[in-house]
């Protein structure tokens, strides 16, 4: 998508999730697209943010650019009325509370690889090679994308979504997702800031009626969350409107992001919404709250 870029962009994904830059990629591609201010939210994992921070510190120290860098992170959660995803800004890593749920949710995402690899063995005679279970097995957060592009290269699939749509979507659910509750509470244990992501629906999702969003605004509101990420790159701007109108009304504070992963049909770095529009960094209170 053409139109303006944001300078500030608080929702994206590296190769230690299911983004396909590695971190020192995708931090050049952050410095070129002009964004001074940004967060990485890997999937229930922290390696690339410790890794970012790292890398942070050894450019800066040589030429003194200082950018503006949020620890995030984005946890695949569940309530009584279904999925959602939350975002952590700002947390301390080394919070016990958090490092158990952290933990949590990687042994939740291990074993669901686990089943997928089982039920496309036995569904379908799809046997990958040792050596790319063993990687996957070594990662912190394995998902959907990371097993179809091995399908791909197998050719028994011609698309990385063809694959996803003919094979592992038949895998039977498991339930590889923590209670929107334990994310929160563990997020605010950890003085982080909690968010919903994408309150309307992500990339490649439905997209909630205005009821079921309330309905589930509120459960999460009861379970302590803080933000509502507003500006997103999927969103025209009635629905940036309406949810920045939930945020104001509830006293929420209010974020914005791409959820770039550097993927076919994802969005692309800076870019907070659907119409092209720059969001102003003033606009997202999350970064007065981190």
């Amino acid at each position: 998508m053409g139109g303006m870029k944001s300078k500030v962009d608080l929702h994206m994904h590296s190769s230690a999730s299911d983004g396909v830059d590695s971190i020192a990629e995708l931090l050049a591609k952050v410095k070129a697209a002009g964004i001074e201010c940004f967060a990485l939210t890997d999937h229930d994992t922290i390696a690339g943010v410790l890794a970012m921070e790292k890398l942070l510190a050894e450019q800066q120290a040589g030429d003194g650019n200082r950018m503006q860098f949020i620890r995030g992170i984005e946890f695949s959660c569940i309530t009584a009325l279904g999925k959602c995803h939350i975002l952590g800004y700002g947390y301390d890593y080394n919070d016990e509370a958090f490092r158990s749920v952290l933990a949590k949710g990687e042994a939740l995402r291990r074993e669901k690889l686990e089943k997928r690899l089982d039920f496309l063995r036995k569904e379908y005679n799809i046997v990958f090679a040792p050596q790319d279970v063993e990687a996957m097995r070594g990662m912190g957060s394995v998902g959907k994308p990371h097993l179809a592009e091995l399908m791909v290269k197998m050719g028994i699939a011609a698309s990385a979504s063809e694959a996803i749509r003919n094979y592992i979507n038949h895998c039977p659910a498991f339930d590889s997702r923590l209670p929107a509750n334990e994310a929160i509470k563990a997020i605010r244990s950890a003085g982080g800031v909690a968010v919903w992501a994408h309150p309307y629906g992500g990339v490649g999702e439905p997209v909630l009626t205005e009821k079921e969003l309330v309905s589930q605004l509120e459960l999460l509101l009861s379970f302590g969350l803080q933000g509502l990420e507003c500006h997103y790159s999927r969103y025209d701007m009635a629905q940036t409107g309406r949810l920045a109108g939930y945020a104001k009304k509830y006293s929420l504070c209010i974020s914005g992001g791409s959820d770039y992963h550097g993927r076919k049909n994802f969005p692309e770095l800076g870019q907070l919404n659907a119409e092209g529009f720059a969001v102003d960094m003033e606009l997202l209170s999350t970064l007065l709250k981190t």
